[in-house]
């Protein structure tokens, strides 16, 4: 990420709401069209909702990245909960261990035009999405 971050605490509702919201706005300052402002919402929200159902607390950080002539919107999704044991079935549509349909991450992955993950069993989770403005 590039200059100023936002950084807010994911421990309740209330904390999610806000996250959400600050995506959107973050979204709208970079410049992205209002698809991608939607889509970048829709994914933080569910990379906001995973943190607080599986770990309980964690944190959102957004901010604007650059990538040579290229610009837009990071937002990163950390916790140190639990964390997944498997990464690659986490990301396969209808895989869950929380009794869902198993569509979030893999709906994440595909809101965005880039997705990374990095999780460990015991270590917590990082989710790290970029949108660019096009």
């Amino acid at each position: 990420m590039s200059g100023a971050v936002t950084r807010i605490p994911v421990a309740n509702e209330a904390q999610v709401a806000q996250a959400i919201l600050e995506a959107r706005l973050v979204g709208q300052r970079t410049g992205l069209d209002p698809a991608a402002v939607a889509r970048l919402s829709t994914a933080v929200s569910e990379l906001v909702r995973n943190i607080l159902k599986y770990a309980k607390r964690g944190e959102l950080r957004l901010g604007r990245c650059e990538r040579g002539r290229l610009y837009g919107v990071e937002a990163q999704a950390f916790d140190r909960g639990p964390g997944i044991a498997d990464i690659a079935a986490a990301l396969a549509d209808h895989y869950s261990t929380g009794g869902t349909l198993g569509l979030g991450l893999p709906g994440v992955k595909r809101m965005v035009d880039e997705f990374e993950i990095e999780s460990a069993p015991g270590q917590g989770t990082t989710v790290t999405v970029r949108m660019w403005k096009r």
